[in-house]
């Protein structure tokens, strides 16, 4: 089960995970997305607004057969912290965080209830460690999501079910090109990056592809950068 699975990295996971013989159930607010998706890879298509609490519970407890979860859909509203209104950072949480907490829920119940085991990859981003310009309820939400992970990992892992966030530096999705298409902002941040690029959508599947794996069998709890050696500049 992927959220977020209409566009950008989660749709190139659900690409990747069916082409290793997955059956995907992919969650995204957009119909046509869904459609494309089914097109190319089959699977069960479900069109949810993941920021309607009632409606992602609703989403969640209908792909909660999955033998594996991977938490990616995400926005973001670009305002400078003392602009940051309470509609733009509710909303923000409310698909960042509150949404992978809810999915989360019915799908570790229902393995749980089959005896236990599985994976959870929670996608959260740099932003949870680096307070970037214009971005204070993107980066509140990613660290929570961060935080709320290590819980899952903890409590979760007593039932065989591992947990862990990866924390990818800017990705060229949708999204990413509109919080960074200007070279002023972009600039100093692909400087800082060693190995002089941006991620791409497939670096960041990859990773998640193997945490949900049996060979990262002993890896859980863990917020892992997938950041080309961003932090360590």
């Amino acid at each position: 089960m992927i959220t977020g699975a209409g566009k950008g990295i989660g749709r190139e996971t659900a690409r990747l995970l069916a082409s290793k013989g997955a059956s995907i159930v992919a969650l995204s607010r957009t119909q046509e997305d869904l459609d494309s998706l089914r097109d190319e890879i089959g699977g069960t298509m479900i069109a949810v607004d993941l920021a309607d609490a009632e409606a992602a519970r609703a989403a969640a407890m209908q792909g909660s057969a999955a033998d594996y979860l991977v938490n990616c859909a995400g926005i973001n509203v670009l305002q400078s912290f003392v602009d940051v209104t309470v509609e733009a950072f509710d909303i923000v949480h409310a698909v960042n965080t509150r949404a992978a907490m809810i999915v989360a829920q019915e799908y570790a119940r229902a393995r749980i209830a089959a005896g236990g085991g599985g994976a959870i990859v929670n996608v959260s981003s740099i932003s949870a460690f680096i307070g970037f310009d214009d971005h204070a309820s993107y980066c509140a939400s990613k660290g929570a999501m961060d935080g709320m992970s290590r819980v899952m990992a903890n409590e979760l892992g007593r039932h065989g079910i591992r947990v862990n966030c990866i924390n990818p530096v800017v990705t060229m999705t949708e999204l990413a090109a509109r919080a960074w298409s200007d070279p002023a902002k972009s600039g100093p941040v692909l400087a800082r990056i060693p190995v002089n690029r941006f991620a791409e959508t497939i670096d960041v599947a990859n990773v998640i592809a193997f945490l949900l794996s049996d060979e990262a069998g002993m890896l859980s709890g863990l917020a892992m950068p997938v950041d080309g050696g961003f932090l360590v500049r």
